[in-house]
């Protein structure tokens, strides 16, 4: 395994911006992710808190114990025991079989990250991914995409959710997952790994309640022996944990609100666009009505000075939220504002890892943070990762393209200088006279037509439309045919695209680990963390 390192823009320009640690953007960070000196300054800020270790640990543990584990996993919840311990830590939401492959990619980094800190500051340092279990979006965790005929189709697991559940309840059919996993393997085509990767899938499904059962239980079997540690924040018994920092939250909520359209105004002044999506009102907390098992964004009703749904119908004075976040703080969950506070107040972090989209979102949280007296931890952006097979590298080297070109823009501008190559001008010319003298013949037809009949001239126009219709029909056949001759060196264009670029889109948006389980074998994501990984903000090819 080879891994190249290239320097490629990020998805946004803020994000790019701060790959490269530009000046513009270090007023909304209290640390710089590639500085030296950095790690030193936020240990020593950690020590001079206190956070819940114990309890979180006991909950973890136990939390974890219906999913695969090692003396790895063991060590690292005896690790966040200790006092001087630390965290590196991500998250996303529970993607069937884990969703895109930047799910993954946020798990290796969060963990090798962990390793190198670990050995560089000689403290504990431990893994942590915390699953979005309480996001209500199932249309964005219910799919992957797939390769049929030399396109990206997206397969949606067939079971419906009609109300706004988190994913944490939403339950899963077990014979249905597994014969819509049986379908999508078999599309992937029989490889010599296929039967262990349908032994693997088949057994995960069996020991899985809720989609989130299947997410961890994949991603632990995966990571398990690299002491990785996973909350899911849909569980209510996390949710026991954050009464007294629900309660926080509530009596601040409008300080937290007014604090993050200043950050906000400011980012503005710099003319970067802004990512999370705030008014005057917003509580920036969801309640959960356990009877409808719909989440509810609750908005503050200055008029009536109350808690209310923001789609009507609930409504809690500030005394009754107390209450609730008190004795029942499973109904209550964080949203985009809160949960970054949520989870620095639960765990001592060293790191957060983010994707280019947090980045931005976590920059508009520093007045936020500074309202409580703490910092934003140092942003990690994650490992951007692409995955090179050998054929496709073999196909770019016949078509002479460009790796970092590809990357960014897939080969449509290549394919087109292909095709133009290939015309036969002769024929396009021959075929644009025949048009060209067609119109002029009935342009005279037209003229008598008007003389003798003019309730004949809109058949007349349809008539030469059809006309004019089956030539480009005929002249598209002949360039069909001329294509068919280059049909090998076109299909060479549609794989690279396929696996480097899919639909326009980066691999890492578009295919599922699942893909390459079967092309590589259940041993993939071993070979992979044997890689050194640079937190450089550079691009990481594998060759595979």
């Amino acid at each position: 395994m080879e891994i190249l390192n290239l320097s490629l823009p990020a998805t946004n320009r803020f994000a790019s911006n701060y790959l490269e640690q530009s000046a513009e953007i270090q007023p909304f960070f209290h640390y710089r992710y590639n500085e030296t000196g950095e790690d030193e300054r936020r240990v020593e800020e950690l020590r001079n808190r206190s956070f819940p270790r114990i309890q979180v640990a006991a909950h973890i543990e136990s939390f974890m114990e219906r999913f695969p584990s090692s003396n790895a996993v063991k060590s690292s919840i005896e690790k966040l025991k200790q006092n001087e311990s630390v965290v590196v830590i991500g998250g996303q939401q529970a993607g069937i079989l884990t969703g895109p492959l930047y799910s993954i990619h946020k798990v290796i980094s969060i963990i090798k990250l962990a390793e190198q800190k670990e050995r560089q500051l000689g403290i504990p340092v431990i893994p942590v991914f915390w699953i979005a279990g309480e996001d209500h979006d199932f249309q964005e965790v219910n799919h992957v995409n797939v390769q049929v005929n030399q396109k990206v189709d997206k397969w949606t697991y067939p079971e419906k959710v009609i109300q706004k559940k988190m994913v944490s309840d939403i339950q899963l059919n077990r014979d249905t997952c597994l014969k819509w996993v049986k379908n999508l393997i078999e599309n992937f085509g029989e490889t010599d790994h296929s039967n262990d990767l349908l032994a693997f899938a088949e057994e995960k499904i069996r020991k899985s309640t809720t989609f989130v059962d299947l997410f961890a239980q994949i991603i632990m079997e995966l990571f398990k022996d690299f002491g990785l540690l996973i909350v899911d924040s849909g569980d209510k018994d996390f949710r026991m944990l954050q009464k007294e920092f629900f309660k926080n939250q509530i009596v601040h909520h409008d300080s937290i609100n007014f604090s993050l359209l200043e950050q906000q105004r400011e980012i503005g002044k710099k003319g970067y666009p802004i990512t999370i999506e705030a008014g005057e009102d917003n509580a920036n907390l969801f309640f959960y009505d356990q009877k409808l098992m719909e989440r509810i964004l609750l908005e503050f009703d200055r008029a009536r000075d109350r808690f209310v749904g923001k789609s009507g119908g609930i409504s809690f004075s500030r005394e009754e939220l107390l209450e609730i976040a008190a004795q029942n703080p499973e109904k209550l969950s964080n949203n985009v504002v809160t949960r970054p506070l949520m989870q620095e107040w639960l765990f001592p972090t060293l790191a957060f890892i983010a994707g280019p989209g947090e980045i931005s979102y976590w920059a508009e949280l520093k007045l936020v943070f500074e309202h409580f007296n703490i910092k934003l931890p140092p942003i990690v952006p994650r490992l951007n990762l692409t995955f090179l097979d050998r054929s496709v590298e073999t196909d770019m080297a016949d078509l002479k393209l460009n790796l970092m070109d590809i990357l960014q823009r897939g080969t449509d501008l290549e394919r087109d200088y292909f095709l133009t190559s290939i015309k036969d001008k002769e024929i396009d010319e021959l075929f644009l006279q025949t048009k060209e003298q067609l119109r002029i013949q009935y342009q005279i037809i037209e003229a008598k037509t008007g003389e003798l009949d003019r309730g004949l001239l809109p058949l007349l126009k349809k008539n030469e439309n059809y006309l004019l219709k089956e030539i480009g029909f005929m002249q598209a056949r002949l360039e069909d045919a001329i294509k068919l001759k280059h049909e090998v060196k076109l299909s060479k264009f549609t794989r690279v695209d396929l696996a480097l670029r899919p639909d326009g889109h980066p691999q890492e948006r578009v295919w599922n680990v699942f893909y390459y389980l079967n092309r590589y074998g259940m041993n993939f994501i071993n070979d992979l963390m044997t890689g050194y990984f640079v937190f450089d903000g550079t691009h990481k090819v594998i060759k595979m």
